[in-house]
């Protein structure tokens, strides 16, 4: 798949550097896989969760953080719309349409 954007995931892990090697992992794994729907994303990554508008909410660092991705399955795209620790994700008001 291809991920929008690295960028950001890089500016998180250059602030909390525990997360660097969950992220790259996730990342690596996102970019080597292309899926095809949400059960299949679910399927590789386990304590992750679906909710509404392609959105899957993956746990980093045994859920110390919170990443937030929409999918564009048919175009092969994947697009981090929230990265946060779990507190800052608790505050998040509308994560369907994030």
């Amino acid at each position: 798949m291809r991920i929008f954007s690295k960028g950001t995931l890089r500016n998180y892990w250059e602030k909390y550097p525990d997360a660097r090697p969950a992220l790259e992992t996730w990342y690596s794994i996102l970019e080597e896989i292309d899926f095809k729907n949400p059960n299949e994303v679910i399927k590789f990554f386990k304590d992750a969760d679906t909710i509404k508008n392609n959105r899957i909410i993956f746990n980093i660092c045994k859920n110390k953080y919170r990443l937030i991705v929409k999918f564009e399955y048919q175009l092969n795209f994947a697009f981090v719309r929230f990265i946060g620790t779990h507190k800052e994700y608790d505050k998040l008001i509308d994560i369907e349409n994030i």
